[in-house]
């Protein structure tokens, strides 16, 4: 398949997990992929695969909470491939905690990572989609928006991304892009996994839980996601803008 052929696409987070599989499914279906992520090694590794499977791919390292850094994020991409089509932001961090045991720190870093770094991207993106009257973004919100025990900062940002997904739809609207957010249920990702060993589990006992409350009965993979996020940022869902998707198997 060809959906994003001629297209240019920048994935944050892209290194691993949700982001990887994105970057992964634009680039199989013809998208030149600047792969970001604050880690340059693996930002590195995930455009090398792309490459080796024939498609094409940039790695681009950079830390999405600085406005600098998200700048040259930007220019970088469309030095390297003349435009920017698509921008998908999916960076973002857990700092889980109770209310009464969290640190500032950390409410300041979930923030930051899950929230402001999206505003920043956006702001940056629409500088090129705007002139060229054509962009798709997809946000990662998450279900953990609606609440979680012990996520008060994470549900806060995810939350936040929907808010800022619709106003983005309204006032990018008439340049013609679509703003839409994607939010996962349980995925089984290093995040998840990371989440089960803070709370004395292995990640397939978390799984499994997790499964159990779920109406489809399983967890959810990355490439599920990928596939939802692939079709926001398609021509498919051209009419589709200021929208959140939840892809959580069916959980209430």
């Amino acid at each position: 398949m060809t959906h994003f052929a001629g297209r240019v696409a920048i994935v944050t987070g892209a290194a691993q997990g949700i982001g990887a599989a994105t970057a992964h499914l634009l680039a199989a279906r013809g998208a030149r992929v600047a792969v970001v992520d604050l880690d340059p090694e693996g930002a590195a590794a995930t455009a090398a695969r792309i490459v080796a499977e024939g498609g094409a791919a940039t790695a681009v390292a950079a830390d999405v909470t600085d406005a600098d850094a998200v700048e040259a994020m930007v220019a970088r991409t469309v030095q390297e491939y003349g435009q920017l089509d698509i921008l998908v932001n999916n960076a973002g961090i857990t700092r889980d905690n109770m209310l009464f045991k969290m640190p500032r720190a950390d409410w300041d870093a979930v923030l930051s990572t899950n929230l402001t770094s999206i505003f920043l991207c956006c702001q940056a993106a629409q500088k090129v989609m705007v002139p060229a009257r054509y962009g798709k973004i997809v946000n990662l919100s998450s279900r953990s928006a609606l609440g979680n025990r012990g996520q008060v900062n994470y549900a806060a940002a995810k939350a936040g991304v929907q808010g800022l997904t619709a106003t983005l739809a309204l006032e990018l609207g008439p340049f013609q892009i679509n703003v839409n957010a994607v939010a996962p249920g349980y995925i089984a990702t290093a995040m998840t996994a990371a989440t089960a060993a803070r709370v004395g589990s292995t990640a397939q006992e978390h799984q499994k839980l997790a499964a159990e409350r779920t109406p489809l009965g399983r967890v959810g993979q990355p490439a599920e996601v990928a596939s939802v996020i692939a079709f926001l940022a398609s021509d498919d869902a051209a009419y589709v803008s200021g929208q959140t998707l939840y892809v959580n198997g069916g959980a209430r």
